[in-house]
């Protein structure tokens, strides 16, 4: 499942970190890639800073209180967030993310976008999916959603400036067709809240996605 998460960031909160994120040292963005993805990446990203983790400290909260996120990633923990710069020139070519990082299992991956679309050309996230690939260019604030599992790449800057926040996460639940029934669990119980209220089925069916996520649930 591939998700794009409106206004995570509104926009005084987008505008304050992107602020931010723009007087930040950056370095080459190779010293993180994996061995066979760094031959293909060309971008930069944030040197470690207490600047550094206050941006991503403010970007991993607004995720974690929007709830179409919380329901999708059913979020474990934040395994590495980074901020991300892509200039004329960059790009990152066709990868898959790292398995294990920093010690734990990626289940999904997100980029958080930072910088207005009239402000840079290319810069486009492809998921390269069986029957077509697909682009993802997003307004400032919104974020797309998807499983860590896929071949992607980020196209060429050609002019301007991208930003963006980007993530891993570890999930409660491992597999993704599981979170899949219960993200469409958490949609039906909202809508037969919202049409009927809190009735002996809306219960029954609070039950049931409750025990499927206690029977699937790892830790």
């Amino acid at each position: 499942m591939v998700f794009v998460l409106g206004n995570v960031l509104d926009q005084a909160e987008v505008a304050a970190l992107r602020e931010a994120a723009t007087a930040l040292p950056y370095k080459d963005g190779r010293a993180t890639a994996g061995r066979y993805a760094r031959g293909v990446k060309r971008n930069e990203q944030a040197a470690k800073s207490d600047a550094l983790s206050a941006v991503l400290s403010k970007a991993t909260e607004a995720l974690s209180r929007h709830e179409v996120f919380r329901s999708v990633a059913r979020p474990r923990k934040f395994v590495r967030t980074l901020v991300s710069r892509y200039g004329p020139g960059m790009e990152y070519g066709t990868h898959v993310d790292d398995a294990i990082m920093a010690g734990a299992r990626t289940d999904m991956s997100f980029t958080l976008f930072l910088s207005p679309l009239d402000s840079y050309e290319g810069g486009g996230l492809i998921m390269e999916e069986q029957i077509e690939d697909r682009r993802f260019r997003l307004e400032p604030g919104d974020a797309v959603l998807y499983p860590t599992s896929v071949l992607h790449r980020v196209e060429g800057v050609t002019s301007g400036e991208r930003l963006a926040i980007v993530g891993w996460i570890q999930s409660w639940v491992r597999d993704p067709a599981r979170r899949e029934v219960l993200h469409d669990l958490d949609v039906a119980a909202d809508a037969l809240f919202r049409d009927s209220g809190k009735t002996p089925h809306f219960d029954r069916l609070l039950k049931a996605k409750a025990n499927l996520y206690r029977m699937w649930a790892e830790g």
